[in-house]
């Protein structure tokens, strides 16, 4: 069965290998306009992303509008067999728009209404906004819907930020009515009786802010999902004229890394691919990449995710370093190679970077690029570039394949969301995020494919399911868990789960709510620890998992009673020494582990290793893996493709299994050993099992 996706473009089916490309900054120097075709064929470059911030070049003037340096662009591109990912240009508004239009300008938290400048600061429940948007995304989709040399479309740039302006009050008050229908319906939903916060009349409901309500957690709760519904229904805004005039066309709009304000999941059926911008900030702990290359992964792993294996789009990347970050670090050689090609691993079916050619001026002036202010192609960077570009060439074959994890791990936005706002038990941090970092890199070690979900997911197409501190769980979602262990799966939580509902209401049938069976605990109370402070794990004699030996606990740990659990391992100090710390609950065909404390890396390492072993979770390669190397693999269910990349500055050796690989580069027989050279990869292909 062939488990491929179509490519982006039927026009160009392969890697795609392109930039943000500006030319609207170098209007007044033709000659390098002229040059950079010729660049980007030395580079083998073959899409750009055009037009993302040129509203002013486009239309300088309210209703004057200038195509014709974009129309001698996309000549010049199909020419010369390169591509555009047309933009829509209202990631920033004119100035004239500004002056004339001020509402469009987004009000701040603290009530006072922003200058013109930046970029984002336009409010996206305007409706002046929308029409201009409108106006222009019509003009675009005319004239260039059916460009030979246009193969989709990029909405916008980066989505983000809030507005506090009446119109956003105004629609704000819209969707609390249309989701709970009468004032009481909210009241008990907000527990408004707290402090009483009471409402009697849906005008008197404003965003919270800092001068006004911030202590109703619910209301703090829809705030953020009405962000989010009023930024998708904007972008839903910018796309219809462009789907009405050629709804081949694919659309994307480029995320971010790990995100919040946004919850991502509410885009997925409105793009037709996920594109994200990835910066990571190598080189930062010394010789070992590794901790950066799986917050990567895992990143990757989330917007493969959200199309349900879908390949992704690298929008943005550095081809060197970017001017942003408290360090800009150059690559060390080999890592731009690397590091695009980790993208590709995880799904990716582009590398693109921000930007092509340096900006002479202005913030990001100094920004990486492919092409520096020199202006010509004898640069170290330029030659990393080019090396790239000829080794996508030969990755054809890998274009449209996908990852098929048998392990998935939650992490969900608005589960995060409630998780910050809790104030306790520990508000010096609760580490969501780290937390699912932490149990998300024994996976990326062992070589184990992980898909990262949403709580409203299917949990079907998995083995294993890990759930750290899903904090709020939704209507539902503890049942279907609980049918899905029933079944024969595997199910990992951890402390501080099952504490809400969807309405950020504590349940009332004793922590973990709806996962109580499935756990078979009851969590009387949590103990938080002072960062000098921790507690010993000892591992019980005998178990089932083959554990034993003692761990560190610290920062929190759940006091729990086992209804139906067999404990695993147990406190060893406090006041609760002997109570449990690990358990295993057999529900069904299947069962469910809880971690009642938050335990240093060694634990959570051994405890994941043993499930995949015990529960024959498949590994890329049946071999161990040197530190700081991964494996990861793409397979169209004929062919695997296994990606071996070495994040360290030190060379590793790598032992494959009994099955015969090729090197997918060069074509020669692998052997039984590769030798990975410092920040490299080798991309290996066999026959699927």
């Amino acid at each position: 069965m062939s488990l491929k996706f179509p490519p982006i473009s039927g026009k160009i089916p392969q890697m795609l290998h392109g930039a943000d490309y500006n030319p609207d900054q170098w209007l007044k120097y033709p000659e390098v306009l002229e040059e950079d075709i010729r660049l980007m064929k030395l580079a083998h470059c073959n899409v750009m992303s055009v037009g993302i911030f040129a509203w002013m070049a486009i239309e300088p003037e309210e209703g004057v509008f200038t195509f014709e340096w974009l129309d001698k662009l996309l000549e010049r591109f199909a020419a010369n067999g390169i591509y555009a990912l047309l933009a829509t240009p209202s990631g920033a508004r004119p100035i004239w728009m500004s002056q004339k239009y001020p509402e469009v300008l987004r009000v701040a938290p603290n009530g006072i209404r922003n200058l013109h400048g930046a970029r984002h600061n336009h409010c996206f429940t305007s409706p002046v906004y929308r029409d201009k948007v409108n106006i222009m995304n019509t003009k675009l989709a005319e004239r260039y819907s059916n460009h030979p040399a246009v193969i989709g479309w990029h909405i916008s740039n980066e989505f983000g930020g809030e507005c506090h302006c009446s119109y956003c009050e105004e629609a704000f008050r819209g969707w609390l009515k249309n989701k709970y229908g009468t004032i009481e319906a909210l009241n008990d939903a907000w527990w408004t009786a707290f402090w009483s916060h009471t409402y009697t009349d849906w005008s008197q409901i404003e965003s919270p802010t800092d001068r006004g309500e911030k202590a109703v957690h619910g209301q703090n709760l829809d705030w953020r999902r009405f962000v989010t519904d009023q930024t998708v229904d904007f972008c839903r805004h910018e796309i219809e004229p462009l789907r009405s005039a050629n709804s081949e066309l694919p659309i994307t709009t480029n995320f971010m890394l790990d995100f919040e304000p946004l919850n991502y999941w509410k885009f997925t059926d409105l793009l037709d691919m996920i594109s994200w911008d990835a910066y990571p900030m190598w080189h930062d702990n010394g010789a070992d990449d590794s901790d950066q290359a799986a917050w990567f992964g895992f990143n990757h792993d989330v917007f493969r995710s959200l199309k349900g294996g879908k390949p992704f789009m690298l929008m943005e990347s550095t081809p060197s370093m970017t001017n942003w970050q408290p360090i800009s670090k150059m690559k060390r050689p080999g890592m731009h190679m690397l590091s695009s090609l980790q993208a590709v691993a995880h799904g990716s079916d582009t590398v693109q970077y921000f930007q092509w050619r340096k900006s002479r001026g202005s913030s990001e002036k100094l920004h990486g690029a492919v092409v520096d202010h020199v202006g010509h192609e004898h640069t170290r960077v330029f030659r990393d570039v080019a090396e790239l570009g000829a080794t996508l060439e030969k990755l054809t074959e890998v274009v449209g394949t996908t990852v098929k994890p048998e392990v998935a791990l939650i992490y969900d936005w608005e589960n995060r969301w409630a998780v910050k706002d809790s104030q306790g038990p520990r508000n010096s941090g609760l580490h969501y995020e780290e937390t699912a970092k932490s149990h998300y890199r024994p996976f990326w070690d062992l070589g184990v494919p992980v898909d990262i979900i949403d709580s409203e997911c299917e949990f079907n197409p998995y083995k294993l399911l890990v759930a750290p501190m899903l904090y709020m769980v939704r209507a539902g979602v503890g049942e279907r868990i609980e049918r899905f262990v029933e079944n024969g799966g595997v199910f990992v939580a951890t402390y501080w789960t099952g504490i809400v509902d969807e309405n950020d209401l504590c349940f009332l049938s004793g922590f973990p709510g709806p996962l109580r069976k499935t756990l078979g605990i009851w969590s009387e109370e949590i103990d938080s620890l002072h960062d000098h402070d921790s507690n010993r794990i000892v591992i019980q004699d005998g178990n089932a998992l083959g554990l034993s030996g003692e761990y560190t606990a610290r920062e929190l740990c759940d006091l729990i009673h086992l209804e139906g659990a067999e404990a695993l391992a147990v406190y060893g100090e406090d006041f609760y020494a002997g109570r449990p710390a690990l358990t295993v609950n057999q529900l069904g065909a299947g069962k469910a582990y809880y971690i009642a404390s938050r335990n240093d890396s060694a634990f959570t390492n051994d405890l994941l290793a043993r499930i995949v072993e015990q529960e024959g979770i498949k590994r890329v390669l049946n071999s161990e893996l040197p530190k700081s190397v991964t494996a990861q693999m793409r397979t169209d269910g004929t062919n695997d493709y296994v990606f071996l990349s070495n994040f360290s500055a030190n060379k590793e050796a790598v032992q494959l299994d009994e099955r015969n690989y090729l090197d997918l580069l060069t074509g020669d027989d692998a052997g039984q050993s590769i030798e990975l050279a410092p920040y490299s990869c080798r991309i290996l292909k066999r026959e699927s099992k």
